[in-house]
């Protein structure tokens, strides 16, 4: 429903399942909960350890870009494309 404000998601919504689906959705006007959007698994990873987890992800990131950065200057740079010009 994209471009349409919550009052034609929730018409919409009135029309298709009434009050009682959205009092079973906890009155979430979601576009996606009335458009039969398949539901997503509960994620039984506890959050502080989804986080630990994300952040060295992230991390280990991080550093590889870093070491491609520095890679790709010093290609540029014995290329006579970097430095000190």
């Amino acid at each position: 429903m994209a471009g349409h404000g919550a009052k034609e998601i929730e018409e919409a919504a009135r029309r298709r399942g009434g009050d009682s689906e959205r009092r079973r959705h906890g009155h979430v006007l979601t576009p996606g909960r009335y458009v039969g959007a398949e539901p997503q698994p509960e994620d039984s990873e506890p959050f502080e350890a989804k986080m630990r987890r994300l952040v060295a992800e992230l991390q280990e990131q991080q550093t590889e870009g870093t070491r491609l950065d520095d890679a790709i200057a010093a290609n540029l740079k014995a290329m006579g494309f970097g430095g000190d010009e």
